[in-house]
């Protein structure tokens, strides 16, 4: 068991669509930074997560990505204070639950889809984008970068050196199926000593059904000789809005990874909630 083991927050867009807010194309999840009036809700997720007992909120950068934005009609300085903004409200939302030391990570996805590892782009592509983003991550005031949802070795690989050079610690987690893959096929074990040799400070997987996820932690536990974590995926795959796991069966399985995989960081991914934060915060200790 580890020592001290990071209380990481839920599922941001899951709460977004609780309050009112559409994830979709082509803004998804930046939307909730374009009004105030978002802003406050945005401000409020990360405020429940923090008084749930969370130690690390991550700001709404998800998808913050240059050729999301463009997309979205975004142009020159438009660009950088979206990214800027989200931050922002992270940082509004710690001072608001007066939890100075919580942690505030800057989310960095892949460029294209998280679910498309087909879609992966060029890697002079990806150098370009992944280093705007980790430059305005770091202007923005952020200390560590939250490499999520990859899908190939190549890509998390190119985003761990952007956020290196732009002065930021990286947490790489991987997006994984069954047989501890990520979505590429690739074996997770040898992309997670990859980037743990590119120096990654810790290796997790999240988005990942909770039955792979401890496949994988089987898998990280014996290949990476640093940190490893987990925020599992609770939704639930036959369409039903409840969550695939209620607040006290998810707060039992945290606990028992930590005992048996000695994790450094947990938390949820998409359909956990503060509910289930802060029973598994209670149940952490």
């Amino acid at each position: 068991m580890t020592e001290q083991t990071l209380r990481l927050d839920g599922g941001t867009a899951t709460e977004l669509q609780r309050g009112g807010i559409a994830v979709t194309a082509p803004w998804w999840t930046t939307r909730a930074v374009l009004s105030d009036e978002r802003r406050t809700v945005l401000r409020g997720v990360h405020e429940r997560y923090l008084r749930a007992g969370a130690d690390v909120i991550t700001a709404n950068t998800l998808r913050c990505n240059l050729r999301t934005l463009q997309r979205a009609g975004l142009q020159d300085a438009g660009l950088a204070w979206m990214v800027h903004a989200a931050v922002g409200v992270a940082l509004a939302a710690r001072l608001a639950a007066g939890t100075a030391d919580t942690r505030i990570v800057g989310s960095v996805a892949p460029v294209e889809d998280c679910y498309r590892p087909d879609l992966v782009p060029a890697d002079d592509e990806l150098r370009t984008e992944h280093a705007w983003l980790a430059t305005e991550l770091s202007r923005a005031g952020v200390r560590d970068a939250l490499v999520e949802t990859m899908n190939t070795e190549r890509e998390a690989r190119i985003a761990v050196h952007a956020a290196q050079s732009a002065g930021l610690g990286a947490w790489v987690s991987f997006a994984c199926t069954a047989d501890a893959r990520l979505l590429s096929g690739e074996p997770l074990a040898t992309a997670a000593k990859a980037v743990e040799s590119d120096g990654a400070a810790m290796v997790m997987v999240n988005c990942t059904t909770p039955e792979h996820t401890e496949e994988c932690l089987r898998v990280l536990a014996g290949a990476c000789a640093g940190p490893i974590g987990a925020y599992p995926n609770l939704e639930n795959r036959d369409g039903a809005p409840e969550a695939a796991l209620n607040p006290e069966a998810f707060a039992d399985l945290a606990a028992r990874w930590r005992d048996d995989y000695g994790l450094a960081a947990v938390g949820g991914c998409c359909g956990c909630t503060p509910a289930h934060i802060a029973r598994m915060s209670a149940r952490l200790g």
